[in-house]
């Protein structure tokens, strides 16, 4: 699995159930029957990527809705990635 960067697309794997709970996004994992908690940021990420996008455009994204500073974005966002590919609830392509 080659490292996560802003040049990848993203989307969505199959088999997930999300919902909203007291303002933060939870998931379960049909295949592996995990619950994630994806927070409020993290839920944001995950409305964001439904249907295939850029890294960088994602970035972007953020940088718009929230105050936060690129380098410190970036930074989070592709951890968080990283965390959903490395569970495989991500397609990176």
């Amino acid at each position: 699995m080659s490292p996560l960067s802003l040049k990848h697309h993203v989307v969505q794997g199959d088999g997930n159930i999300a919902s909203d709970m007291d303002q933060e996004k939870v998931m379960l994992n049909i295949e592996n029957g995990k619950y994630y908690n994806l927070g409020n940021i993290g839920g944001a990420i995950w409305d964001e990527i439904s249907e295939a996008i850029l890294v960088e455009e994602l970035v972007e994204k953020l940088l718009n809705k929230y105050d936060v500073q690129r380098d410190q974005c970036e930074n989070h966002v592709l951890s968080f990635l990283s965390h959903l590919q490395n569970e495989n609830l991500i397609k990176v392509m």
